[in-house]
């Protein structure tokens, strides 16, 4: 039997068509893949699913019966659970209070903890999930936080699983055990869609793949008859190579960036970076990698200047450490973030405002205290055009494009600022694997031509193919420093997660 059935769905909103008469089936008890770039429609069918979304024309069957899915309640109340790539968790609260939190069993007017545990803990046992139902959730891994998602669901009733790309954030190991945690629950009856764009990881987790793009299916496969090449080609309509070739550059010698004995609290006092040391030199590309919550964030904030620091950040021996976040970038360093819309852009602006966010001030731009818009304009269409951007003109608020020409934007001002250090943090999150394919290549280009890169990662698969050199950080310490083709993954996420540690005097310099 199908346990989902989704049969000629069209999702239209104003000027854009997001599912053009998409057709899917997952069959009971099988894990089934659903791959695409930023856009494909993917996300869009899903919310349908979990009645996030109406769709507007089109039918969906849920173990062979029609059904209209108006809200989440309703999804839940037919057996579908979704699981966010952004938990919705409390931290404050237990792992139990957490699971039944708005389906409590009662006795009377009183929550009924007794049955309330037992009832989780038959969940657990039957599935064979390790979870200490009394520890807070800030106290957990990011891949214990994942089994309590997943367990929440399970507790109501949840037969039919979408997971929203679950192995974002994980180590390589908690990715082994999330498969292995999908395959228990394929075999326990349960339906699993995963929502993904981690083609070696779909390979490894699924019994079929729908591929999507531009809103369409574009293909539909048995997974163990494909392979990633083929997946990246129905997923973006071309050949695509993510390890980008790099030239010698072992003759440049200097260091740019020199850090020693770097040390930066978090907002709530707790040291994040604790006295780290390391630098990096022209034509390099130093890979930082750690489980989230591990210090990258602080370290990368104290170097950008948008966190306080003690301790010594030389840029071509130039002092910083206490300097300001403009007197960074005129010694030439340039920063991508994490956070695009946060920190990198505005999004109610002009894409041609977000691009001159780092030299309107300047005499090329500003005469007398008065902008000079056509030139502004004019250089913002060069590099609208140079990266690629897929915009009618530089007018558009930055908020109206896609994760991917959000980036580029971002990438295209950075770059254009000729820096001789350029900190990027993960520069291709959340973005589709063309997007990903040419944002490498710019950062090889540009670590080829002499500059030095800090680049900080989530993505092992993206430090081991860029980088020069790989530090791992834990718990605010480097613990380890290596050369890409001397490790794997594996051997990189036992030092993520506090397994292994080396002596390192000198840090990573």
């Amino acid at each position: 039997m199908n346990a989902v059935e989704m049969i000629d769905i069209v999702k239209e909103y104003p000027g854009v068509l997001a599912n053009d008469h998409v057709s899917l089936t997952v069959r009971e008890g099988e894990i089934h893949g659903l791959v695409g770039e930023n856009g494909a429609g993917k996300s869009t069918i899903m919310n349908q699913l979990y009645g996030m979304q109406r769709p507007t024309s089109g039918t969906i069957r849920v173990y062979g019966k029609e059904v209209q899915i108006h809200s989440p309640r309703e999804a839940i109340a037919l057996g579908i659970g979704m699981v966010h790539q952004h938990f919705m968790l409390a931290p404050s609260l237990s792992v139990l209070q957490n699971i039944i939190l708005g389906n409590q069993p009662k006795k009377g007017p009183f929550i009924d903890r007794k049955t309330a545990r037992r009832q989780v803990q038959e969940i657990l046992d039957r599935y064979a999930f390790q979870l200490d139902l009394d520890a807070r959730v800030y106290q957990l891994s990011v891949g214990q936080m994942q089994r309590v998602e997943i367990v929440k669901a399970l507790y109501r009733g949840a037969k039919i699983l979408i997971l929203d790309e679950p192995t974002a954030v994980l180590t390589p190991q908690e990715v082994e055990e999330l498969i292995k945690i999908m395959r228990r629950l394929r075999e326990q009856g349960c339906s699993l869609i995963i929502i993904t764009h981690k083609l070696k990881e779909v390979m490894a987790a699924t019994d079929r793949i729908t591929i999507m793009r531009k809103g369409v299916v574009t293909g539909r496969v048995n997974t163990a008859e494909t392979n990633e090449t083929e997946l990246a080609n129905l997923m973006v309509g071309r050949e695509v190579n993510l390890r980008i070739p790099k030239w010698d550059t072992s003759a440049f010698r200097q260091r740019v960036l020199e850090v020693r004995d770097l040390e930066v609290y978090n907002e709530r006092g707790q040291r994040a970076v604790d006295h780290v040391s390391f630098s990096v030199k022209q034509g390099e590309i130093l890979g930082v990698c750690g489980v989230e919550g591990n210090g990258q964030t602080e370290l990368v904030n104290a170097l950008t200047g948008l966190s306080p620091a003690s301790g010594s950040i030389r840029v071509n021996g130039a002092e910083l450490c206490r300097a300001g976040v403009r007197a960074r970038r005129e010694h030439r360093m340039s920063h991508i973030p994490e956070d695009r819309m946060k920190v990198g852009g505005a999004k109610t602006c002009s894409i041609t405002e977000n691009l001159m966010l780092d030299s309107y001030y300047t005499p090329d731009y500003c005469r007398g205290g008065v902008l000079d818009y056509p030139r502004m304009n004019a250089h913002a269409g060069e590099l609208i055009e140079r990266f690629a951007v897929k915009v009618p003109n530089g007018e558009y608020p930055l908020g109206t494009l896609s994760g991917g020409n959000i980036q580029k934007v971002i990438l295209a001002r950075e770059l254009d600022a000729d820096p001789e250090i350029l900190i990027a943090a993960q520069p291709t999150r959340g973005v589709d694997i063309g997007a990903i394919e040419y944002i490498r290549k710019q950062l090889v280009a540009l670590r080829d031509s002499g500059k030095a890169i800090l680049l900080v990662s989530a993505e092992l698969e993206e430090i081991l193919s860029l980088s020069d050199r790989i530090i791992v950080m834990y718990e605010g310490e480097i613990v380890g420093t290596f050369c890409p083709e001397e490790t794997t993954e594996e051997e990189l996420g036992l030092y993520m997660t506090g397994s292994r540690r080396m002596e390192l005097d000198g840090g990573a310099l």
